[in-house]
């Protein structure tokens, strides 16, 4: 082993110690995943800047309703050239106008010019807006860096703290191999299970993130992440055709495309279009009017401050998220019989929820 160890345990994934659930040994019902969460202190909600979120305005549906989708793009290090290019592209207007051109069941929504790069493509593409960066597939991932060994660090804190139950309940740690802390990542060890995909997943700064050989880290493909469409290597995308993830988890993609966000509202309008019957779940030219329009994507903070929309989620550093990881891990709520014994990263999903500021009198 090299002189550092980085250890990740529970939301991973896990392997945990099970125990019946508490229903069975008490009379007071263990609490639900979205019962901890309500749990939560005010403070340990952090709020969304409004510069990280997309606002997506479909067509109404059929029936005349308005269909808004919400996307809170990915913080640094992660996938920054890409989501300076989605800023620039909604800032010009260029999104506008475009359609989602494809619907893969159990797999992705994808949205563009209708125009560019696609198989049923019948007009003239769009100009590209000047000032959009090319990004590399080394940009896939990024190196683990001191700021993120410090979240570990407090992160292993909060999960031996929380009570959750025997042992760590959620996290990771970056230590030297000489350091008092080893001994409690010794321990930690005994609960870890092996991602086939990385050597550990766990949530940084409220994402879900895998790690490999211990030193490079990158974001994961869970449902409704927004990833950049490309053409084949060595293109890695502009940002001009996005898709979120509508089914199973395709962790195959992961470091393999860019990762830029997560629909965090309105995902429902994405989820259930009609899916095409071309290659990939293209329309064909006869599915056009299959095509669902985009009207605008604007960036929350050029809104009116009065229809900018507030969103937080809650810290994945905190007691209380260790707590709700450990929860989805092994059930023990009262309509559960059997604790699982663990959960995938994408199957502990940080809270994201809707907010509004208190007005004083």
């Amino acid at each position: 082993m090299k002189n550092t160890l980085l250890v990740a345990v529970a939301a991973l994934a896990i392997a945990l110690p099970v125990t019946a659930p508490v229903s069975a040994q008490t009379e007071t019902p263990a609490p639900s995943p979205n019962e901890i969460v309500n749990m939560a202190a005010p403070e340990e909600w952090i709020e969304i800047p409004a510069e990280d979120l997309l606002v997506m305005t479909l067509a109404p549906d059929a029936d005349g309703n308005e269909r808004t989708v919400v996307i809170q793009l990915m913080p640094a290090p992660f996938s920054q050239g890409w989501v300076h290019n989605i800023r620039l592209f909604a800032r010009s207007g260029w999104y506008d106008g475009i359609s989602v051109n494809r619907v893969q069941d159990n797999y992705v929504t994808q949205w563009g010019d209708p125009n560019y790069d696609n198989p049923e493509a019948a007009g003239e593409a769009k100009s590209l807006p000047e000032g959009l960066k090319v990004m590399g597939e080394d940009e896939y991932v990024v190196p683990v860096n001191d700021e993120m060994r410090e979240k570990f660090a407090s992160v292993l804190s909060s999960a031996f703290s929380s009570g959750a139950g025997e042992g760590p309940r959620g996290w990771a740690v970056y230590a030297p191999a000489d350091s008092d802390a080893v001994e409690q990542m010794r321990k930690a060890e005994s609960y870890l299970a092996r991602d086939p995909y990385s050597q550990f997943n766990l949530a940084y700064l409220g994402w879900p993130v895998a790690f490999g050989d211990l030193f490079d880290a990158w974001p994961v493909h869970c449902y409704g992440m927004v990833g950049v469409g490309r053409n084949y290597s060595p293109d890695t995308g502009s940002g001009a055709e996005l898709y979120t993830v509508i089914g199973h988890a395709p962790r195959h993609l992961d470091r393999n495309i860019a990762l830029v966000g997560r629909v965090i509202s309105g995902m429902e309008h994405l989820s259930s279009l009609p899916r095409g019957s071309g290659a990939l779940g293209f329309y064909t030219e006869e599915e056009a009017h299959k095509r669902t329009p985009i009207l605008s994507v604007r960036v929350a903070a050029d809104l009116p401050e009065d229809e900018r929309p507030l969103f937080e989620y809650l810290s994945t550093e905190g007691e209380t998220f260790a707590r709700y990881a450990e929860a989805r891990a092994n059930r023990r709520d009262p309509f559960f019989i059997v604790p699982a014994g663990g959960a995938d990263i994408c199957n502990i999903p940080v809270p994201v929820r809707p907010f509004e500021y208190a007005v004083e009198e």
